[in-house]
């Protein structure tokens, strides 16, 4: 045996003891907490204190823009890592031959954890790839109405505004308040702005400004009805808060696993429902041959296969957790802040208190002070990262702690607005 080979061999060693570790600390934690409430354990220093030792995460700075990209845990770093060192011993033998395959197995496990089947499972990028495969996939005529809100993520509505000027469908936008009144007022309102004209819809599962959940169930049967398929951007939905794709009924899913997921970044996925797999095209260009499959959709050139197999660690290092218990820490987090900063009358929330309209994404406005110059001093003065959101009906920062922030940090922040806002 080559230096070469015993020196992978010891790589190899050395990563599985690692990823063995943190899941056995993971698991002994949830352990000793197992009979007691997701609420219960969010408020449980000592069990997240285990948690944050899954990351190596920079502590001299307080990173609470999580929403527009997360870390991933140790067991994911080394898995890519592994994974890419493996890819360059060959490339055509290993990456090729031996890990490309393995997609497969992550397809079938990233299906089962969110609630489809692996026919209907596509591995992307992220969610802009997976959506847009949706959006351009779609066929649409002259005339034909998309029905979306003014605040859906900017790349999906420049997609259709694109679609809009090439070919002369009408995007239509509807508004909400923020935070709105309940489920049923966001319901209502895309059910009065539908038309005979309405031939799709484009619907946030939660906002990546407010945060605000939809009641997509609700939307998606209601849209079913009139035979209109409906686009769901999941972008910042899965792993944050427990769901299944099978519950929500909607045609269309996309999701980036690089927020709160905490896979490699350049990791997504697209759900499509097996009956609309045939109907929709390929953003790239797939043969006749793969009309009813699900892989058309991934269809992108020659790229990395570790990225999309390191997907499994953090699959695992997620149902060590729990999406439950996740998203009763986040909205801990949340709530600390927020409620605190709320009783300042320069400061406002407009964020759901509603746990079922909102979960870990918080919002933060001001009455008098600058958001946009709130983010710079945040920033240059106490190391504090979060997301200048401009929009015309509405402007302030998106909060976006993660499961590795302590209290203190979370007070460091609050303490910081306070005594910049006077």
């Amino acid at each position: 045996m080559n230096r070469r080979n015993l020196f992978q061999l010891a790589a190899g060693a050395a990563a599985f003891a690692l990823q063995d570790e943190t899941l056995q600390r993971i698991r002994a934690a949830a352990n000793a907490t197992k009979d007691r409430t997701p609420e219960e354990v969010a408020k449980d220093e000592d069990y997240w204190a285990e948690i944050r030792q899954s990351y190596t995460i920079d502590r001299n700075v307080i990173n609470f823009n999580n929403g527009h990209v997360g870390p991933s845990p140790k067991i994911v770093q080394e898995a890519l890592r592994n994974y890419l060192d493996y890819s360059e011993m060959g490339p055509y033998p290993t990456l090729i031959n031996r890990l490309e395959p393995q997609i497969e197995a992550v397809r079938t496990r990233l299906a089962q954890f969110a609630g489809c089947s692996p026919d209907e499972m596509a591995i992307t990028r992220n969610a802009s790839e997976s959506l847009e495969n949706a959006q351009y996939g779609v066929e649409l005529q002259r005339g034909d109405e998309v029905l979306t809100t003014n605040q859906d993520y900017g790349r999906m509505l420049e997609t259709f505004r694109q679609r809009e000027r090439r070919e002369g469908i009408v995007l239509k936008t509807i508004s909400f308040p923020v935070p709105p009144p309940s489920m049923d007022d966001l319901y209502n309102r895309f059910e009065r702005a539908i038309t005979p004209k309405t031939k799709l819809i484009l619907v946030c599962h939660i906002t990546n400004r407010t945060g605000q959940i939809f009641p997509i169930k609700r939307i998606c049967q209601m849209a079913r009805a009139r035979n209109i398929p409906v686009i769901v951007d999941g972008a910042h939905a899965f792993t944050h808060f427990p769901y299944s794709l099978a519950d929500l009924d909607c045609d269309y899913y996309g999701v980036s696993l690089h927020k709160w997921t905490g896979a490699p970044v350049g990791t997504g996925f697209l759900y499509v429902r097996k009956s609309r797999i045939a109907s929709t095209w390929s953003l790239m260009a797939s043969s006749s041959t793969q009309v009813n499959d699900i892989r058309k959709f991934e269809e992108i050139g020659t790229h990395p296969a570790a990225n999309h197999n390191a997907i499994s660690a953090a699959l695992v290092f997620n149902e060590g957790i729990g999406v439950d218990r996740k998203a009763a820490r986040l909205r801990y987090l949340r709530d600390r802040w927020a409620h605190r900063l709320a009783q300042n009358k320069k400061c406002k929330t407009l964020h759901s208190e509603d746990p079922a309209q909102s979960c870990g994404i918080g919002f933060l406005a001001f009455n008098g002070p600058d958001p946009a110059k709130m983010r710079e001093v945040l920033l240059s003065k106490y190391g504090i990262y979060t997301a200048y959101v401009p929009h015309e009906e509405y402007t302030g920062l998106r909060i976006t702690p993660h499961i590795y922030t302590t209290l203190g940090e979370v007070d460091t922040f609050a303490n910081a607005v306070e005594k910049e806002v006077g």
